[in-house]
């Protein structure tokens, strides 16, 4: 039975969040440090020549920068999630936009690749890691129907950035060198600190009070406490499993073209600002196409994940014809592939985060991000190492690029293996569990898969006890 609650508090912790008022300030916040984190981390490749051309190093070697800084990024969510869980959100996100800073402005006086994959690798990844999964997880909790287009429209800035970024790095390199661009890009990632500043205090009735141990300080109190601020036990949930393999797979092949496309419009015989326009022009689609999904999606005619399956198809097809359609030397061909990858990548990226809370349920929303950033990272890892590897190889980028898409491509197949897929209707998140009797949520979600359709109906109006406010997609 339900226990009446006063209309309030049940706003603040049921089925929807408020869609708008002050969530629209955090989604500008979100917009700024997202423009920062991964517009900033996409542009990098206008460094991977001068790298090259300065360390006389391989392709591969000069590849791990970027490829260190990405995996470090994906690594540390779940540590920024914890914090998050256990802390105040907003100094979380404030830390991390300093130590991105940092970790630039260290680079800047590098002398070998060891420095800048210490620096722009694991310093600046792990304040990336500390600003993204929080200020997403905050934003998605403040939106219930507007969900997908508030992702939309604060990951627009990834495209905005990439558009801007490429020409003005090139700019800020050919007047200062590398290094007074780096050191420009490091005062430039402090804008991130007031992001975080304005995001407000959280509660947290996911507290330490959801541990009880009466010998406070134990080992294994430690442990079980760990545990739930990182959300572990959806390591043991099979939908949950399976859409983090998918995504896995598709961040092999996801960031390759932003790594390398600059370097492959060079090798084939354009100029500098050729290439450089080349990656702005997929960037300005991008943005189309992150507004253009948000909006479509919320319209509520088609289910997430078949929607999410469509577009990481088209971006697997293009990113394999990103060189074949280079090899006649048509500047026209490859800019018109180039939008339309841009475009199905932007499209992808806000439902990726969208079909989150609808499989594991709001309430672990802010772990289950964090644990999907951890277990992609080695993904992002292995993406554009490999293909520098490919291109030492071969002695051009056209393998990198079809290898990059066939893992896109792959991780859509995994996706149609979840529970559920083929139905008309998203099934409700998973059932809560209460905090006192945490040993029941490890088979949660294998019930749910099991039960008819009317006990599944039941789960939609039980009452929960939430981390952040509980939603469900209308």
């Amino acid at each position: 039975m339900t226990k009446l609650r006063p209309k309030a508090e049940s706003q603040g912790d049921g089925g929807e969040g408020p869609d708008g008022g002050y969530g629209w300030v955090l989604v500008g916040a979100l917009f700024v440090s997202t423009s920062l984190v991964f517009g900033l981390m996409r542009s990098l490749g206008i460094f991977f020549v001068e790298f090259v051309q300065y360390f006389d190093e391989s392709a591969q070697a000069i590849s791990w920068i970027s490829s260190t800084g990405l995996a470090a990024q994906q690594f540390f969510s779940p540590l920024g999630a914890a914090l998050c869980n256990a802390y105040d959100t907003r100094w979380v996100v404030m830390t991390g936009g300093c130590l991105a800073a940092l970790g630039l402005i260290l680079a800047s006086q590098a002398t070998c690749l060891v420095h800048l994959y210490l620096t722009m690798g694991v310093i600046s990844g792990l304040g990336w890691g500390l600003v993204f999964t929080p200020m997403v997880a905050t934003v998605m909790a403040n939106f219930t129907r507007r969900r997908t287009l508030a992702l939309g429209l604060a990951f627009s800035s990834i495209g905005l950035s990439s558009f801007a970024f490429n020409p003005l790095f090139q700019l800020l390199v050919e007047l200062y060198t590398w290094r007074g661009a780096l050191l420009i890009l490091g005062g430039l990632s402090l804008n991130i600190v007031p992001c975080g500043a304005l995001i407000g205090p959280q509660r947290r009735s996911k507290a330490p009070a959801k541990v009880v141990s009466e010998s406070g300080v134990s080992c294994a109190s430690f442990l079980q406490r760990a545990s739930s601020y990182l959300e572990l036990p959806l390591l043991f949930e099979r939908p949950y499993i399976t859409y983090t393999l998918a995504i896995s797979l598709l961040n092999v092949g996801y960031f390759v073209p932003y790594f390398h496309l600059v370097a492959h419009s060079r090798q084939v015989g354009f100029s500098e600002y050729q290439a450089a326009f080349v990656m702005s022009a997929a960037g300005a689609t991008d943005i189309l196409g992150r507004i253009a999904s948000g909006w479509f999606s919320d319209l509520g005619h088609f289910r997430l994940i078949h929607l999410l399956s469509v577009w990481t198809t088209l971006a697997g097809v293009f990113i394999m014809l990103l060189p074949v359609s280079s090899l006649s030397g048509s500047y026209a061909a490859l800019m018109v592939i180039s939008l339309l990858y841009g475009f199905c990548s932007g499209a992808l990226t806000s439902l990726v985060f969208a079909v989150v809370p609808m499989i594991v349920g709001v309430e672990r929303m802010m772990g289950a991000l964090g644990l999907l950033q951890l277990i992609e990272s080695g993904a992002g890892l292995l993406g554009a190492p490999l293909s520098g590897l490919l291109k030492d190889i071969t002695g051009d980028y056209t393998a990198s690029f079809m290898v990059a898409g066939g893992f896109v491509v792959l991780g859509t197949l995994t996706m149609v293996t979840l529970p559920h897929y083929f139905c008309g209707k998203d099934p409700p998140p998973p059932k809560s569990v209460s905090p006192d009797d945490p040993d029941k949520g490890l088979h949660a979600e294998l019930e749910q898969m099991h039960s008819s359709p009317s006990d599944m109906n039941d789960l939609t109006g039980e009452v929960t006890n939430n981390r952040l406010p509980e939603d469900t997609y209308s």
